[in-house]
């Protein structure tokens, strides 16, 4: 080989900028736990039915490649048997993140997917920790599909824009 050991054409791509994320806090904006249940008093065998409700949302903040990424969740539990609610949680966690290197046509979704991934678990765990000290059985939330919600919300908004005839 000459000189230059790189592989014909390896010089003439250009190089991919590294994608750089680092989360830089997480926090509980707001959470409201209701224990139906105990205010009104239950009678006899309870069956739940656990209703969980995602969204999502992010915004830039003031300093250079930090965005704020937040995971809402509404979770409702009610009897299978009559339909009375047993507990209702409200619960908007916020992940504060730096990105770099991320094609500014890749961001929202890599916002709205990626991020919500790291902090899924430490969200999954306040409301295991909640449901708990709010005396019911832990609830332990399936992994969510943050690329089927991004899908999901991407159409219901296409949809809105489609003229209606």
């Amino acid at each position: 080989m000459a000189e230059n050991d790189t592989p014909e054409g390896a010089a003439a791509a250009p190089q991919q900028p590294q994608v750089q994320m680092n989360i830089l806090g997480q926090f509980i904006r707001d959470m409201s736990f209701e224990n139906v249940m105990a205010q009104k008093g239950a009678a006899g065998e309870v069956q739940p039915d656990v209703n969980v409700q995602v969204n999502l949302d992010a915004k830039k903040r003031a300093a250079d490649h930090q965005y704020e990424v937040m995971t809402k969740l509404t979770v409702e539990s009610k009897n299978k048997d009559g339909g009375e609610v047993l507990f209702v949680l409200e619960l908007e966690y916020v992940g504060v993140f730096n990105i770099q290197g991320v094609p500014d046509d890749q961001l929202h979704p890599f916002l709205l997917i990626e991020c919500p991934r790291m902090t899924f678990p430490f969200l999954r765990r306040i409301v295991s920790d909640v449901t708990r000290d709010g005396g019911f059985p832990p609830l332990n939330l399936d992994n969510i599909d943050f690329v089927a919600i991004y899908r999901n919300e991407l159409a219901r908004r296409q949809a809105e824009t489609q003229p209606t005839q």
